[in-house]
């Protein structure tokens, strides 16, 4: 079984890649773009058997961050390609796609995981210490990234000027860089999974880990399914970008398409360890990758201005800083505990829901 695993999460990638290329900057077909997207699908299934081997091998909370940093920065690729395309709606679009990030990791992640985590048992349990450090950071960058450009007056609109975007990408770059550092080494026994009692450990817990080699194939490879599940969400852009324009629906919900393609490995990811009862690690990839998606994407695009014309819109409406505040109001209320239970998943979601449906019809 595990050798036919290998061989089809290591073939997936490689015809993704293929498809990738073949489908490049050319315009497809309906049938091209299902098929297009069923390689998608199988890359994101491969990215995650491929991150959850490298976990095994290195152990958390270093897994989580590959995963969530190796998406991260093909994500910022993306968001550069199609900003730097001087399509419709693109100086929006690294809002849009962050902002998107922020609400699916928080809300999305976290509801599906800790439904997953107490199907069975009544109360999820995980570290408060390291999972309220890492809320904590993605407000605080969320808040000087997205919600302050609509309160400054330096520039007209819902943008900051090129002082201000500079102090913003300077500042998320170093609560990013900071939060690893007490993630990986000052406090990495914050993140890692709380005791539990009760319940069956999987296969998992018990096999051996993989070897060094076994482990650098699946880094090898976790890197190409992840161009891949980018590369092939860039061919399918265009036929979103038109279907939602088609269906009268704001150009901000191609930024939440995109999010949803690119979070789909971890996602996938994170609902599998809560179903181990390894909430932690849930919690480590969501609010890691909502980080990363802040701390990566910022002064990334804040380079890219250099160059760049046309105005880069960062500040979010009204709508969608209430949704914000309400994220961080009832994160904080799960994380403080370090228990959650099924009505706290349902919550997450009911908001993520909330979004959604706004995005569609604001």
């Amino acid at each position: 079984m595990r050798a036919i695993t290998d061989r089809w999460t290591q073939a997936i990638p490689l015809l993704g890649l293929v498809v990738f290329a073949a489908a490049w900057q050319r315009d497809l077909s309906w049938f091209g773009v299902i098929a297009v997207a069923a390689f998608l699908a199988g890359a994101v299934l491969a990215a995650v058997h491929h991150a959850e081997v490298i976990a095994h091998r290195v152990g958390e909370p270093y897994g989580s961050l590959v995963l969530a940093v190796a998406v991260t920065v093909i994500e910022v690729a993306l968001i550069v390609t199609l900003v730097t395309s001087g399509a419709k709606g693109s100086e929006s679009l690294a809002r849009d796609t962050v902002f998107a990030a922020i609400m699916i990791t928080c809300n999305g992640i976290v509801g599906l995981s800790l439904l997953a985590a107490t199907r069975n048992r009544q109360v999820a349990h995980f570290n408060a210490e390291g999972t309220g450090s890492a809320l904590a950071a993605v407000g605080t960058v969320a808040t000087l990234c997205l919600v302050l450009p609509s309160f400054t007056t330096g520039a007209s609109g819902p943008e900051f000027t090129p002082g201000q975007l500079a102090f913003a990408a300077v500042a998320a770059l170093g609560l990013y860089s900071l939060f690893v550092a007490m993630q990986t080494v000052r406090h990495r026994d914050y993140f890692l999974p709380a005791p539990t009692t009760g319940g069956t450990a999987s296969d998992d817990d018990h096999a051996a880990p993989p070897t060094d080699a076994a482990a650098l194939v699946s880094l090898g490879f976790l890197l190409i399914a992840l161009i891949a599940v980018v590369g092939n969400a860039k061919n399918v852009s265009k036929p979103v970008e038109e279907g939602v324009s088609a269906a009268g629906m704001p150009h901000a919900v191609v930024g939440v398409i995109i999010a949803l393609l690119i979070l789909a490995p971890e996602s996938i990811a994170a609902v599998r360890a809560a179903r181990r009862r390894q909430v932690q690690i849930s919690l480590n990839l969501a609010y890691g990758s909502a980080m990363a998606s802040i701390g990566l994407t910022i002064p990334v695009i804040a380079i890219a201005q250099i160059w760049l014309d046309g105005p880069l819109v960062l500040g979010l409406g009204e709508t969608e800083i209430v949704l914000l505040v309400l994220t961080l109001i009832t994160s904080v209320l799960t994380v403080v505990p370090g228990r959650a239970t099924l009505l706290q998943g349902g919550i997450h979601l009911s908001i993520l829901g909330a979004f959604l449906f706004l995005a569609a019809s604001p």
